[in-house]
């Protein structure tokens, strides 16, 4: 009986790289199945749009604060 021993280690390969790819397979469906169940249970919070002129009191604020600290730093 001659046992070809390389044949039996592309077997034992061929073996090997299917299962991790069948296991790869099965990890990515699992994840796309989770992430689906999350965000229709979980969903992320609306973002509120800020306006612009918001965003300019809030700019005005910042440096009205900044001019403050300097004007406190230089008095003493």
């Amino acid at each position: 009986m001659e046992v070809n021993l390389i044949v039996e280690g592309f077997k034992f390969m061929a073996l090997g790289m299917a299962t991790v790819f069948v296991f790869l397979v099965i990890m990515i469906i699992s994840m796309n199945i989770m992430s689906s169940f999350i965000n229709k249970f979980f969903p992320e919070p609306k973002t509120v749009d800020v306006s612009p002129n918001t965003q300019e009191e809030d700019k005005k604020k910042i440096i009205a604060a900044i001019s403050a600290a300097i004007k406190y730093h230089r008095e003493g």
